[in-house]
C-alpha cells in the first residue's frame, strides 16, 4: 500500500523496530555559511568565499538574497546552479576560473541587482548568457579575456546602470554599441582593452544615456567625439595601461562636452600638448584628478589647470615627486588632494593663494611639520595630515584656520601638545591624534576646543590622566584614550565630560572608577591591565556607577593573565544600568558570575563572557534576562550545556560556544532554544558515539538553526575515531546495535543488566500486542470466520513505487486471466473511513494477503503496519493466509534490520519474480495454487525459496 504522510499513527510499533532518517541539508551547509543578522530579516546572505570550491554547492537555501562565491576554483556555471533562486539580489563570482557560462544559467534570477564576475577566464559573451537579468543594475566583467560580445548579449538588461568591461581583449569599439543603447546605462568602464580608437562616428546611434566613461587601451591612439550621442556625459577617465601608446584627443566642438564636470587622467596617456588641449576644451570642468603626471606638472601644467574657470576640486595624489608646486592662480579651489605623493616639504607660498580652500588632504606623505601655508588657509574646514613624520606642533600652525571643524593628525610622531597649538580652533568638532607619542595631556583642553565632539587619542604613550585634563571639553561625545598601559588615572578625570556618550579607556589595576555626572554615557569600553583588579568600594558605588542610567553597552577586556586571582567585579556595578543592552567581559572573570549579576538588567540583549572558566555556570544567571538574543561563551572551559535547558532563553538567536570542552550535546539543549538561528561549536572535542546520534540527526535535518561549519567538526573520542568527521559518523549503527541488544541476549548477565532499564519498555509493547490480538478476536467474532463471508480472495499489500508492476503485471493475470477478486487500496478502500480500519477490513475480509516485497516496501512505514496485521492474523488463526512475492533479490544480510520479515521467511513460502524472467507462466501458476490451497508447494522449485509452509 502507498505511504501516507498525513495519517495518524495508530498501529503498534514493535520494541525492536529501526528508526530510518533521511537527512535534509537545507540549513546545515557543507561549504557555505549563512551570515548572522542582528535584526530579523527575510534576507539570507551566504558566504561561500575562499573555500576552494570547484563546483557551485547544491545545498544552500533557495531563498538566499546574497551569495559570495568569490576566490574559489569554479570553472563553469550551469543552468541548475542557480535554479529557483528568484530572491537572489547580489551574486559575487569574482576571482575564479570560470571560462564557460551555459545559456540561460541566470534565467531564474529575476530580481538580481548586482553580478560580479571579475578576474575569470571568460572569452565570449553569448546571446543568452545573461537571459532573465531584467533587473540587473551592476555587472562587473573586468579582468577576463573577452574578445567577442554577441550583439544581443545585453538585450534583456533594461535597468543596467553600470558595466565594467575593463582589462579584456575587445578589439572594436562597435562591440559596445548594444551597451550604449541600453535605456538606463550610466557608467561604462573600458580601460585596458585592445581598441585602436574610440570614435563616435563608428557608432550608429543617435542618443545614449551614458554619464561616465572610463576608456584606455594598450593600442588606443585616438579618442574622438564628433557626434552628439552623449548629451548627459559628465565624467571621462583616461587611465594608462602597461605599454600604452600616446593618445590623441579629437574633440573640436566644445559643446559636445558641455556637461563634463569630472576628468581623471592617469599616467602619460596624453602628451603634454594634448593634455593642455583636453583641459582647455572642458570649460565646465569642476573636478580634476591627475595621477602620476609629475613630469607634466614640472613643465607647468598647473598653470593651465588653475585657469579652468569652474574648477573646484583638484586631486594630485599618488607618486608626486618633491618639487615646488605653484597654486597661485588656483584661487577658486575648494578641495585639494595631495595624499600618497611622497612630499617631504611644501615651501612657503605653495598654498597661500588658495583662499577658498575648504578641504586639504596631505596624508601619507613624508612631512616633518605642518606646512607653513596652512596657517593662512582661513576657509579651511577639514585638514588631513595623518601618516606623516610630524614630531612637533607649533603654536602658529593653526593660528588663522579658525573655521577648521575636522583635524586628523593620527599616525605621526607627536610627543607633546601645547595649549597654544589648538587654542584658535574654536569650531573644531573632530580631532584625531591616535598612534602618536604623546606623553601627557597637560593643559591642552582646559580652556580650548569648546565645540569638540570627537577626540581620539588612542595608542599614544600617555603615562597619566590627571583631574582637569579634559576640563574644557563639555560638549565632547566620543573619547578614546586606550593604549597598552597608563601609569596613573585620576578618579576625577572624566567628571566634567557631562555630554559624553562613548568612552574607550585603558585603566590600571588600582583605578577606582568615578563616573559621577556622566548621565548621558551610553557606551563604555574598559581595557584593564597589570593583572587588573577593578576596584569599586561600596563607599562610592552610589556616587559613581549608580549615575550611569543611560548605559546601553559595557565592554570590559583584561589584557593580561590573571594568575588565578579574580577581578573584583561587584554585582552593584550593573545595578543602575537598567537600560543595558550589551555586556562584554573578556578575560575578566575567573569563575562563573553569581546568579544575581544581571538581576537589574532585564533589557540585556547581547552577552559575552569569553576567555573565562565557566565550567560551573548555573542557569539561574540567565533567568533575569529573558530577552537575550546573542550569547558568546567562547574559550570558557565549558564541558556540558545542560545549564541551557533551564536558562529560559526562548529569545536567543545567536550562540557561540567555540573553543570549549564540549563532547556531547543532549537533545534537550536545542529544544530549549526555540529561536536559535546561529550556533557555533567549532573546536570542541566531540565524541563520535551513539551519545551524539540525536545531535547529529538534528544538525542535518533541522531547518531553523545553522550550525556553523558543522561539516568540519572533527571527532576526538574514541581513539579509533580521532580525525574523522562528526557528521560522517554512522548513526544507523546505533540503532542496529540497540536492536542487537534488544533481540539477542547471549548471557544471563546481560539480560539481568538490561532488565532493570528496559522492563517497562518490554512490558508496554507486549501489553499492546495482546491488546491488538484481543481486538482481532473481537473483530473475528463480529465478522464471523466463514469462508463464504470473505469479500475478496486476496488483499494486495504493496508500496507506491511498485504500483506499475501491480497494475500492469499482476492484475491482468490474477483478475482477468485467473478470475481472482483482489483488494487494492486505491480502488477498494472505503472513502472517509480511517486508514487503519480499511486495512483491518481488507485483511480480515480477504482469504489471504499478498505482500509485494521490494526494498521500498521494507522501508515503508505503512507497509510495515499491513504485514504486522497480516502476521497477527497468521498467528491467531494458525492457517496459511500470507503469500510473499519478492520483486527483487535482497541478500539476507540486508534483511537484518527487519526482524519480522526474517522471522516470516523462516516459516512462509515466498515467490521470487526476479527468478521468473524465463518462466512467468510457471510463476503465476504457483501464485494461483498458493491462492487455492495452503499445503501444496509450487511445482517449479526454481522460482521458490524457503520453507514450503507458512
Amino acid at each position: 500500500m502507498a505511504t501516507r504522510g498525513h495519517l495518524l499513527l495508530f498501529f503498534i510499533l514493535e520494541p525492536f523496530c529501526l528508526l530510518h532518517i533521511t537527512p535534509s541539508l537545507a540549513y546545515s551547509l557543507k561549504n557555505c555559511t549563512i551570515l548572522y543578522q542582528e535584526t530579523r530579516s527575510a534576507d539570507v546572505s551566504l558566504d561561500c568565499a575562499n573555500r576552494n570550491l570547484e563546483t557551485i554547492p547544491d545545498d544552500f537555501p533557495k531563498n538566499a538574497a546574497s551569495v559570495q562565491l568569490n576566490n574559489n576554483r569554479l570553472k563553469k556555471i550551469t543552468r541548475k546552479d542557480f535554479s529557483k533562486m528568484s530572491q537572489l539580489r547580489r551574486l559575487h563570482l569574482g576571482f575564479n576560473q570560470i571560462d564557460s557560462v551555459y545559456d540561460r544559467s541566470f534565467s531564474d534570477l529575476v530580481f538580481l541587482k548586482t553580478l560580479s564576475m571579475e578576474h575569470n577566464n571568460l572569452n565570449h559573451l553569448t546571446r543568452d548568457m545573461f537571459y532573465g537579468l531584467s533587473n540587473l543594475t551592476l555587472l562587473n566583467l573586468s579582468s577576463n579575456f573577452i574578445q567577442f560580445i554577441h550583439c544581443s548579449a545585453f538585450r534583456h538588461m533594461y535597468r543596467l546602470q553600470t558595466l565594467d568591461l575593463g582589462n579584456n581583449d575587445l578589439q572594436q569599439i562597435v562591440e559596445i554599441q548594444p551597451v550604449l543603447q541600453l535605456p538606463q546605462i550610466q557608467t561604462l568602464k573600458l580601460r585596458c582593452n585592445q581598441f585602436s580608437s574610440f570614435e563616435t562616428k563608428e557608432l550608429s546611434l543617435n542618443f545614449s544615456s551614458l554619464r561616465e566613461i572610463d576608456i584606455s587601451g594598450r593600442n588606443l591612439e585616438r579618442f574622438s567625439i564628433t557626434t552628439p550621442i552623449f548629451p548627459f556625459l559628465q565624467m571621462i577617465s583616461l587611465s594608462g595601461c602597461e605599454g600604452n601608446s600616446t593618445l590623441k584627443w579629437d574633440i573640436t566642438d566644445k559643446t559636445l562636452l558641455k556637461r563634463v564636470v569630472k576628468l581623471y587622467i592617469a599616467d602619460a596617456v596624453l602628451s603634454f600638448i594634448e593634455t593642455e588641449k583636453v583641459l582647455k576644451s572642458l570649460y565646465s570642468l569642476s573636478h580634476l584628478r591627475l595621477q602620476h603626471l609629475d613630469e607634466w606638472i614640472r613643465k607647468g601644467l598647473l598653470t593651465t589647470v588653475c585657469k579652468l574657470p569652474a574648477l573646484k576640486t583638484l586631486d594630485l595624489s599618488n607618486r608626486l615627486t618633491n618639487f615646488i608646486l605653484k597654486f597661485q592662480p588656483c584661487s577658486e579651489l575648494t578641495q585639494l588632494y595631495l595624499r600618497e605623493s611622497y612630499i617631504s616639504k611644501l615651501p612657503k607660498g605653495s598654498l597661500q593663494s588658495l583662499e577658498q580652500l575648504q578641504f586639504l588632504n596631505l596624508s601619507t606623505n613624508r612631512l616633518t611639520n605642518v606646512p607653513f601655508d596652512v596657517r593662512h588657509l582661513s576657509s579651511l574646514e577639514i585638514l588631513l595630515v595623518g601618516n606623516n613624520l610630524i614630531s612637533e606642533l607649533n603654536c602658529e600652525d593653526f593660528l588663522n584656520t579658525t573655521r577648521l571643524m575636522e583635524l586628523y593628525l593620527n599616525n605621526n610622531r607627536i610627543t607633546k601638545l601645547k595649549r597654544c597649538v589648538l587654542q584658535s580652533l574654536t569650531d573644531l568638532k573632530v580631532l584625531g591624534l591616535s598612534n602618536n607619542l604623546i606623553l601627557t595631556v597637560g593643559d591642552t583642553f582646559k580652556k580650548t576646543l569648546f565645540k569638540l565632539e570627537v577626540l581620539d587619542m588612542s595608542h599614544n604613550s600617555i603615562i597619566s590622566l590627571e583631574s582637569g585634563d579634559f576640563q574644557g571639553l563639555q560638549k565632547l561625545k566620543y573619547l578614546n584614550v586606550t593604549r597598552n598601559s597608563i601609569g596613573k588615572v585620576n578618579p576625577e578625570v572624566f567628571q566634567e565630560l557631562i555630554n559624553l556618550e562613548s568612552l574607550t579607556v585603558c585603566l590600571p589595576y588600582d583605578y577606582e572608577p568615578n563616573f559621577t555626572g556622566l548621565q548621558l554615557l551610553e557606551h563604555i569600553t574598559l581595557y584593564l591591565y597589570n593583572d587588573g583588579i577593578l576596584k569599586t568600594h561600596h563607599s562610592n558605588i552610589n556616587e559613581s556607577f549608580f549615575t550611569l542610567k543611560s548605559m546601553k553597552t559595557l565592554t570590559m577586556i583584561s589584557k593580561d593573565y590573571h594568575y588565578g586571582f579574580p577581578l573584583d567585579m561587584p554585582t552593584e556595578l550593573l545595578q543602575s544600568m537598567k537600560h543595558l543592552e550589551s555586556f562584554r567581559a573578556l578575560n575578566i572573570y575567573i569563575n562563573a558570575p553569581p546568579a544575581e549579576t544581571f538581576h537589574f538588567n532585564p533589557q540585556l540583549k547581547s552577552l559575552t563572557l569569553a576567555e573565562t572558566d565557566l565550567s560551573n555556570l548555573k542557569p539561574g544567571m540567565f533567568l533575569p534576562i529573558p530577552n537575550l538574543q546573542t550569547l558568546d561563551l567562547a574559550k570558557c572551559k565549558i564541558k556540558s550545556l545542560d545549564f541551557l535547558t533551564q536558562a529560559n532563553l526562548s529569545a536567543l538567536r545567536y550562540l557561540k560556544l567555540s573553543n570549549n570542552e564540549i563532547s556531547q550535546i543532549n537533545e534537550s539543549v536545542y529544544q530549549a532554544l526555540p529561536s536559535l538561528t546561529y550556533l557555533d561549536l567549532s573546536n570542541n572535542p566531540f565524541t563520535c558515539e551513539c551519545l551524539n546520534a540525536d545531535f547529529i540527526t538534528w544538525v542535518k535535518s533541522n531547518k531553523e538553526t545553522q550550525v556553523i561549519n558543522a561539516h568540519q567538526y572533527v571527532c576526538s573520542f574514541p581513539v579509533q575515531k580521532q580525525g574523522t568527521l562528526l557528521l560522517d559518523f554512522d548513526i544507523q549503527s546505533c540503532w542496529d546495535q540497540g536492536n542487537f541488544f534488544f533481540f539477542v541476549s547471549s548471557s544471563s548477565l546481560v539480560v539481568l543488566t538490561l532488565l532493570t532499564s528496559f522492563v517497562y519498555h518490554f512490558l508496554k509493547w507486549h501489553l499492546i500486542y495482546m491488546f491488538h490480538l484481543f481486538l482481532a478476536f473481537l473483530y473475528d467474532s463480529r465478522k464471523g470466520k466463514k469462508a463464504d463471508s470473505y469479500q475478496f480472495d486476496a488483499f494486495v499489500s504493496y508500496n507506491s513505487q511498485d504500483e506499475d508492476w501491480v497494475y500492469h503485471e499482476m492484475l491482468p493475470v490474477l483478475e482477468e486471466e485467473q478470475g481472482w477478486r483482489l483488494c487494492l487500496d486505491h480502488r477498494d478502500f472505503q472513502p472517509g473511513k480511517p486508514i487503519i480500519e480499511n486495512i483491518t477490513d481488507a485483511i480480515y475480509g480477504s482469504r489471504k494477503t499478498i505482500c509485494v516485497i521490494s526494498r521500498s516496501y521494507l522501508q515503508s512505514e505503512w507497509c510495515s503496519r499491513e504485514i504486522q496485521m497480516a502476521s497477527f492474523r497468521l498467528f491467531d488463526e494458525k492457517k496459511d493466509v500470507l503469500i510473499l512475492l519478492f520483486l527483487e533479490d535482497i541478500p539476507p544480510q540486508h534483511l537484518s534490520p527487519y526482524h519480522r520479515m526474517r522471522k516470516l521467511l523462516k516459516k512462509c513460502t515466498y515467490l521470487s519474480w526476479s527468478k521468473a524472467e524465463k518462466h512467468p507462466g510457471v510463476f503465476w501458476q504457483n501464485v494461483r495454487k498458493a491462492l487455492q490451497t495452503k499445503d501444496d508447494p509450487p511445482k517449479n522449485p526454481a522460482l521458490l525459496t524457503g520453507p514450503t509452509q507458512c
